[in-house]
């Protein structure tokens, strides 16, 4: 048996971690893995050579998520991944297309970016490595979508997996470097990415975040839980940990005045946003119905944190989200020098401004105050 079935089957507790998309604003989520990594590390008496793989038993991200899950996956720390993640996202976003140029017109069509720079990157970061490959140190979700067939496909390390190595498929054999592109190929951003799932079947990927799993953390419990996947792990408060962390969020509010005014330009830009937030509440109204978390969010008006709401007579997991709201006040009452303003709301929500990134990470490091070592004390 393998190292990573004996760790899958082994009895106890399992630990899942879920890393949402959200473009160069992943940065944010290094800021809180970096306190995450720390809390765990002194747990473990301050051992150096602690990763986060070596805690969680089920890693998975969604587009910009699955750059980090995947890097987490095969044992490098924050700080590494926050070196490679700054240098990454400077050539990502660094390099859209000149619609003037003739020559680049027709491309230019098909994406603002080139892929160039996300696909080099990403075979520095991972070389020659597959997604069966033993230097995976952990239990890897890569979440993407297929538009050929416009299903959800979560890429698997489970070396039982129905698609892993198979008549079914040979998802073993994709290199890691194309899994996490695909993951990340968002439409009008960047092309998508081409796969051959079997020796004579070419797949059409686009980004994971184009689907209900933009904040994948609903669909990592389901591929661990169900019986059509190979994990099989036992669901109770004691038994499994779940945790969840962003890419921060905005606070959606128009005037009345301007959506009567729409065009279907202004709709086409405001849409995606939309259905994200959308896909994000329902993943997280469903996790807090099943847990009783002490990260719940205050939902709305109506439904409030739903503490004590439980859809069965006891807690089913243990759920922790990290997340930050991109409002004037709550960047303001994070102790920075600046004074943070609307426009600067608005630029650091653009999920392709990659001259936030450094500031981005700063403030996901300010506001992870919120993640707390007690919150781990079961697990």
């Amino acid at each position: 048996m393998s190292d990573l079935l004996e760790r899958f089957n082994k009895p106890g507790p399992k630990k899942i971690l879920s890393l949402d998309g959200g473009g160069i604003r992943g940065a944010l989520s290094l800021g809180y893995l970096k306190k995450l990594e720390d809390i765990l590390k002194e747990k473990f008496h301050d051992n150096s050579d602690f990763r986060l793989c070596d805690y969680f038993d089920l890693i998975g991200g969604t587009s910009t998520g699955a750059i980090i899950a995947a890097s987490l996956a095969i044992g490098k720390t924050v700080d590494e991944i926050t070196t490679l993640y700054m240098d990454l996202g400077g050539k990502i976003f660094g390099e859209k297309r000149n619609w003037w140029n003739p020559m680049e017109t027709m491309k230019w069509l098909k994406a603002n970016y080139s892929y160039k720079g996300m696909e080099d990157g990403l075979k520095f970061a991972f070389g020659d490595l597959t997604l069966g490959s033993k230097e995976i140190k952990t239990g890897l979700c890569i979440v993407a979508k297929r538009a050929d067939t416009n299903s959800i496909w979560p890429l698997i390390n489970h070396p039982n997996g129905k698609f892993f190595d198979s008549d079914l498929g040979k998802n073993k054999n994709i290199p890691l470097w194309q899994a996490v592109r695909a993951s990340t190929a968002a439409p009008t951003y960047f092309a998508p990415q081409m796969i051959a799932v079997m020796e004579d079947q070419q797949a059409a990927f686009i980004d994971g975040g184009l689907s209900m799993a933009n904040n994948p953390a609903l669909t990592l419990l389901m591929i661990a839980t169900i019986k059509g996947f190979p994990f099989h792990w036992p669901m109770s408060e004691e038994n499994l940990l779940l945790v969840s962390i962003g890419t921060g969020y905005n606070v959606f509010k128009k005037y009345v005045k301007d959506i009567d005014e729409s065009t279907m330009l202004s709709w086409a830009s405001n849409i995606p946003e939309m259905l994200m937030q959308d896909a994000s509440w329902q993943n997280r109204v469903m996790l807090q119905w099943i847990s009783q978390s002490p990260t719940a969010d205050y939902m709305d008006m109506e439904i409030e944190d739903m503490n004590g709401d439980l859809l069965g007579s006891k807690p089913l997991i243990s759920y922790l989200r990290y997340n930050f709201r991109f409002t004037e006040n709550d960047l303001n009452n994070l102790g920075f020098k600046k004074i943070f303003t609307a426009a600067d709301v608005k630029s650091l929500i653009d999920m392709s401004n990659a001259t936030n990134r450094q500031l981005l990470y700063q403030i996901g490091a300010k506001a992870s105050y919120t993640i707390m070592p007690e919150h781990f004390e079961k697990f």
